[in-house]
């Protein structure tokens, strides 16, 4: 008798611990992902193509605002450097990670609200962002990404 007891309570104690774990482990999760919007928006502003690249999957696929696909962190430095050097090079970005919803807990979906602000009308936009991020032993990166832009209200 004494002995089921013992194993009830070393039971129950596993049940309570567990959630504290997946919750702790869940909000370094969901910081590691704020961080890695962090650094897109870090480094468009600061014009680095390699930077903004840097927290995309090799293989990623990413949709631009305009509808173009591009698949690939190479292809996405080199892009995203052209246009910095050029018709975005006198612009800042903002982004806001509105939701970050986890369907496993190696794949979320993250949605980020964005405007890009510059010196003429025609280079202010603002868009809607998903990104489908993946977690690689304890590194998260983007695997997709699709960007759209949002009609002026």
């Amino acid at each position: 008798m004494k002995r089921n007891l013992i194993s009830l309570g070393i039971l129950l104690l596993f049940a309570f611990i567990q959630p504290v774990y997946a919750q702790n482990d869940r909000a370094a999760d969901e910081a590691a992902i704020r961080d890695n919007v962090k650094q897109l928006e870090t480094a468009w502003n600061t014009k680095s193509g390699v930077a903004y690249a840097k927290p995309f999957a090799e293989d990623a696929d990413f949709v631009v605002i305009n509808g173009t696909y591009i698949k690939g962190r190479d292809v996405i430095a080199t892009s995203h450097q052209r246009i910095f050097d050029t018709i975005f090079k006198d612009t800042t970005l903002s982004l806001t990670v509105k939701q970050v919803r986890f369907l496993r807990p190696d794949v979320a979906v993250v949605h980020v609200s964005g405007r890009r602000d510059g010196p003429t009308k025609e280079l202010v936009q603002d868009a809607f962002m998903t990104y489908v991020m993946t977690k690689e032993g304890k590194v998260w990166t983007i695997s997709a990404f699709q960007n759209t832009a949002v009609a002026a209200r």
